[in-house]
């Protein structure tokens, strides 16, 4: 009565994840794309909240803000992931990717390169001018 299931009953590839008693449970390789896309989520997310804290610009603030919905958004997706929902899931994370990447802000650089960009490394504000 329990689960008997072979591994290579399986059609898609898969990963044998952990094994308990007679189940097993089993894993895509779009786990692992959802986890690292939703990784990039929350990386955006905080490079957002670095160059807002460094510059106090409105429109880093709101994509601050917002990047918190879409890191949850992006978890979701990642839960959906991993209850076999793969496409689904992987819809939503896009779906953060994609809102996150529609708001506005503001113009930081000019002339840096591109490890400072992708690390948020913006100018400082004035002292006194900084600040949520």
């Amino acid at each position: 009565m329990g689960c008997t299931a072979e591994i290579s009953d399986v059609l898609r590839p898969v990963k044998l994840l952990a094994v308990q008693g007679n189940m097993f449970i089993l894993m895509s390789y779009l786990v692992y794309v959802a986890l690292f896309g939703a990784a990039v989520v929350f990386f955006l997310w905080l490079r957002d909240a670095r160059i807002f804290f460094r510059t106090a610009l409105p429109g880093y603030r709101k994509a601050a803000y917002r990047g918190v919905l879409y890191g949850a958004l992006a978890l979701l997706g990642v839960a959906v992931t991993v209850f076999s929902l793969e496409l689904l899931g992987l819809g939503l994370i896009l779906a953060a990717l994609y809102l996150q990447g529609r708001e506005t802000r503001e113009r930081v650089w000019t002339g840096e390169g591109t490890l400072d960009r992708v690390l948020g490394k913006a100018p400082l504000n004035s002292p006194g001018t900084k600040g949520a």
